[in-house]
């Protein structure tokens, strides 16, 4: 804990060593107060203390998972600022500003249901929590602040709501993270739903928001149903489907054509054909689609009847790794907004398809079962499988949040060119080198964790191979020589790989664009 917390702490100075300004001394009292908070989540999580049941074998991850929001918005705030883009820069204080009151509410949660009360500990947060106070009361407009706490407010319903239903599928850290973006999300949604002639946005934005909110709403509403009624017979599993087809074309799908004022049916087709390329990168993407199935049913004929307690391989897991390395570089080399739309759609389908598979949904629920029992590890511990859908969130984060309106020409100068090869490079080439050279070849451990020298090396040494095929192979990246801010910034994520318990997935990509953008 303490050498994660070092390398987070590494992370923020770095950031703001580039920038620094009002929100920097909030972003370092957080980190503090975060850090002394983090040792009272761990006591309660050892002791069963805890108001709700949290994934075990794992820290509670309060102080990475507290920084990611608040940096990501400094960062983006200042890119927007340079671009001379008002209303972004102005989002990225309203981000940072909603991740520092998450994360420092998060923290007084520990701090109340700790006995007897940590002094020490309230001192730093009521401290951290004035700084904070003071500076979004000089920074920000009423109706930003009202904006903040909206999204405070729909966070801590929803983490009542799904931390009681999911038990043991989340840290603290991760559910801050997860459950504050989809928070943040929603709220965006319904004020561009509500301002719609304002809000002319780009229909791809609009098509990520209904569809995150559109998914987490239809789980919502099943796992409330199925409380009361048996999901695993033919009848629950009709009515399953029919409400998901009421649901899709009777609410989100004019949901959806409000905001972009056409039929999103036809909007979508025309914008997947639109050229030649999206043609052959569609075809070639079935075809990974396809093997990634080929894996998964070969890898269930090889287990044995008699050995029901066999698990895939860490070599084997990593070969999804790759299939999605192969699928994510080709869409960022040609077409972004493509691999955009198609992010969003194949992560609506990983959530539908995770519905059937827990809420044991006729005809494929069972067969889900058996076929992905395969691949559990330790992380999925509750009664969700969530790592397949981490890897795609963590391949499609940098994406999705590249601020492309302060880009000038659809890319950012120096190492923020590489902002949305984040995921490719953090989980799909250093996290899968990390744990294949580890796993096969490592004999140095890092103090305190399972994790080898050797293979963070190995990682380290990956990413800046890829970081020079990507220099090749894309002429839209121009790092104008910041070569040693890359090295570093790779470093310090591939140290953060070595001793984080949280989600690396979801965790890593989100420090290395930060540290890009910065």
């Amino acid at each position: 804990v303490l050498a994660e917390s070092l390398v987070v702490f590494a992370v923020v100075l770095s950031v703001h060593g580039v920038v620094w300004d009002r929100f920097s001394w909030c972003a370092l009292a957080l980190a503090l107060q975060a850090f002394y908070a983090q040792f009272k989540w761990d006591r309660l999580l050892r002791l069963g203390g805890a108001v709700f049941q949290f994934r075990g074998a794992a820290n509670s991850g309060l102080l990475p998972a507290s920084m990611v929001i608040p940096l990501l918005g400094i960062v983006m705030k200042e890119r927007c600022r340079a671009a001379g883009i008002v209303y972004f820069e102005r989002l990225g204080v309203i981000v940072a500003s909603t991740g520092m009151l998450l994360a420092l509410f998060l923290s007084v949660l520990a701090v109340g249901i700790t006995k007897p009360v940590p002094t020490n500990t309230c001192i730093v947060t009521g401290v951290a929590g004035g700084i904070i106070v003071y500076t979004m009361k000089h920074s920000l407009a009423v109706s930003e602040v009202i904006e903040v706490l909206e999204v405070l407010l729909i966070f801590v319903y929803l983490s009542m709501i799904l931390l009681y239903l999911l038990p043991r599928c989340f840290t603290p850290g991760e559910a801050l993270l997860v459950l504050g973006g989809v928070s943040f999300v929603l709220n965006q949604l319904i004020k561009r739903s509500l301002n719609v002639v304002e809000g002319r946005g780009d229909p791809v934005d609009f098509f990520l928001l209904v569809a995150v909110v559109g998914v987490v709403l239809l789980g919502l509403f099943f796992t409330v149903l199925f409380l009361f009624m048996d999901s695993g017979t033919w009848i629950s599993s009709l009515f399953f489907h029919m409400m998901t087809a009421v649901l899709g074309l009777g609410v989100i799908m004019p949901w959806l054509y409000r905001l972009i004022q056409r039929n999103p049916l036809f909007w979508l087709l025309q914008f997947l054909f639109q050229t030649q390329t999206r043609l052959y990168l569609l075809g070639y993407w079935t075809l990974l689609a396809a093997s990634a199935c080929g894996v998964v049913f070969y890898q269930n004929a090889k287990r044995s009847s008699e050995s029901k307690k066999h698990q895939a391989s860490t070599v084997t897991r990593k070969y999804f790794h790759f299939i999605v390395v192969a699928t994510y570089v080709p869409g960022l080399i040609y077409d972004r907004q493509l691999l955009y739309v198609a992010a969003v759609l194949c992560l609506a389908v990983f959530v539908f398809l995770e519905y059937v598979r827990y809420f044991r949904i006729k005809p494929f629920g069972q067969t889900l079962r058996h076929l992905l029992s395969l691949f559990l590890d330790e992380r999925d511990s509750g009664p969700l499988i969530l790592t397949h859908i981490y890897l795609l969130l963590g391949m499609s984060l940098p994406v999705w949040l590249f601020p492309r309106s302060c880009a000038p020409k659809g890319t950012l100068s120096g190492a923020g060119a590489l902002v949305p090869y984040s995921g490719v490079l953090a989980v799909g080439v250093g996290d899968t080198i990390a744990s294949v050279f580890g796993s096969t070849m490592g004999e140095i451990k890092w103090p305190g964790t399972k994790k080898t020298f050797e293979g963070t090396m190995t990682a380290i040494f990956a990413q800046i191979i890829a970081v020079a095929l990507i220099l090749i192979f894309d002429s839209s990246v121009n790092l104008n020589s910041s070569y040693a801010w890359i090295l570093a910034s790779v470093s310090l994520v591939s140290l953060l790989e070595a001793y984080t318990t949280q989600i690396d997935n979801l965790l890593l990509p989100l420090y290395l664009q930060i540290m890009f953008m910065a």
